[in-house]
């Protein structure tokens, strides 16, 4: 049984050994066809890729060759643009040369005949000098006059034709300056003047301290007059008691003396103890609380005018200015009207309104110093800005408002014009009466000097000048000089308000009686 299953196995063995080998050679023998199959496939892929590159490669020879061959073209045409060019340059340079010879010979021709008409135009000269001079000399026997007085008579005729027809051009340019200028002017200023309001004082010396009963006159004296002593002493004030019933006199320049010694007075007069001691007490807080009083002045018109940072000295002159006055006009109201004014007329004319308010404010700071120097105020004004950190505009415009130095910025004639206007608003100064009626004299005066002017009245405050001349020794062309010349010396030799207007008066009269 064991050797019949091994022979069969035997025999499955053999069989599948032998099948193997049929698969194999069977396999074998597919593979070598299918290998040739892929060469030829492999060959043929290679002759039709092989024809494809050169295909491309004729293709990109073609491409490459036309585009060479029209860089060519494109190259022998700019040449050729080129060659024409040149060759239009040549031609328009020959016709050039051709045209500068044909100008040459007309120039020559022209010099030719210019050097002719030159010769003839000698030759007419000297038979018109000739001719002239024998003309001179029968001109000069006719009229009796030499060549030289005749000359100088008409040069006398032609300057008065000409002063004529000058005064009348100037006459002409003053009235149409006046209808342009002077009416914008006018309207800047009056515009100014009427958009600020100010309170005025009248300048004194004195202050009346008024008291209910006589009796504490004999208080204020004291024991031999030692109270009075002491309170004069102390404030720098002459105190006048005399028999003026209810009152006491302070007498003083300095209103800041009259006012401490005004109200330590009244301090004393409540408190009813005056003695000595506590008059140096008295007079010692007093000073203390109007300096605090000043500083308040300063700071509160600084405030109201709407200016920061102002050193605190110049808001203490600031302050001082409302004890100070000028021509009896309070200084401190004066220079609140000088700063709205120049706010109003710079913000009119288009420059800074700020500067010009502060420069105006502080233009006569130097009145009102602690020590009284030599230097006039202006200058003294602006040495104190400048030191305090002013900048060089306010600086100069408070140094120039008198013209002491020279104008440099256009805030100066601003504060200047408004320093004149505040000052010559009738009723803003007051004036001594004597130095007014000489100042009236004094232009009568001028105007009498002239020739021919018979009568000079000065009239409205001394803001006209009436001058009657002489019809038969004044002409009316001579009045309008005349009026020209009172003016510029009236404005260079003296000093007044405001502006001065001239006018010259020539009449003719004739008189016939008949009988």
């Amino acid at each position: 049984m064991e050797i019949d299953i091994i022979s069969i196995l035997i025999g499955v063995l053999a069989g599948l050994v032998g099948g193997g080998a049929i698969v194999y050679a069977v396999l074998n023998s597919a593979a070598k066809r299918r290998s040739i199959g892929i060469l030829k496939e492999a060959e043929v892929e290679g002759e039709a890729l092989k024809k494809e590159k050169i295909l491309q490669a004729k293709e990109k020879f073609l491409q490459l060759k036309e585009q060479h061959e029209k860089e060519v073209r494109e190259r022998e045409r700019n040449v050729q643009q080129s060659q024409e060019k040149a060759k239009q340059r040549e031609q328009q340079l020959s016709r050039q040369q051709q045209d500068l010879s044909n100008k040459e010979k007309q120039t020559d021709q022209l010099r030719q005949e210019l050097t002719q008409k030159m010769e003839g135009l000698e030759r007419r000269k000297e038979e018109t000098e000739k001719m002239h001079a024998k003309q001179v000399t029968q001109l000069e026997n006719i009229s009796g006059l030499s060549a030289d007085e005749a000359k100088k008579q008409l040069v006398d005729n032609l300057k008065d034709e000409a002063r004529t027809a000058a005064m009348s051009h100037i006459k002409d340019a003053q009235e149409e300056a006046k209808l342009t200028a002077n009416k914008e002017a006018k309207r800047i200023v009056i515009q100014t003047i009427q958009r600020t309001a100010t309170e005025h004082a009248i300048e004194n010396s004195v202050s009346v301290f008024h008291i209910d009963n006589d009796d504490v006159k004999g208080r204020v004296i004291g024991r031999e007059g030692r109270n009075i002593r002491t309170l004069e002493e102390l404030t720098g004030v002459e105190i006048i008691v005399d028999d003026t019933p209810g009152a006491i006199i302070l007498s003083c320049f300095d209103a800041v003396r009259r006012e401490i010694a005004r109200l330590a007075l009244h301090q004393l007069v409540k408190d009813g103890r005056i003695h000595p001691a506590r008059i140096e007490e008295i007079v010692a807080k007093t000073k203390k609380h109007l300096d605090e009083e000043i500083m308040e002045v300063g700071k509160r018109t600084c405030i109201d005018l709407g200016i920061h940072g102002l050193h605190n000295e110049l808001i203490r002159m600031v302050g001082r200015m409302k004890y100070r006055s000028s021509y009896g006009q309070n200084l401190l109201m004066h220079s609140r009207e000088v700063a709205n004014m120049s706010a109003i007329m710079a913000a009119e004319l288009g420059l800074n309104p700020k500067a010009a308010k502060r420069a105006g404010l502080l233009h006569d700071i130097g009145k009102v110093p602690d020590e009284e120097p030599e230097l006039p105020h202006a200058l003294l004004g602006m040495k104190l800005a400048e030191k305090y950190g002013e900048k060089p505009d306010v600086c100069n415009a408070i140094g120039a408002h008198h013209d002491e130095i020279e104008m440099t910025t256009l805030l100066s004639p601003i504060v200047q014009a408004c320093d004149a206007i505040s000052g010559a608003r009738p009723g803003a100064r007051r004036e001594a009466t004597e130095a007014y009626i000489q100042r009236l004299k004094d232009l009568e005066s001028l105007a009498m000097s002239y020739n021919g002017v018979t009568k000079a009245f000065a009239i409205q405050a001394g803001r006209e000048l009436r001058v009657m001349v002489e019809s038969e020794r004044i002409t009316d062309q001579q009045s309008d000089e005349l009026s020209m010349s009172i003016a510029d010396r009236i404005m260079n030799e003296m000093t007044y308000p405001g502006q001065v207007k001239i006018t010259v008066i020539r009449e003719k009269r004739s008189v016939a009686v008949a009988k």
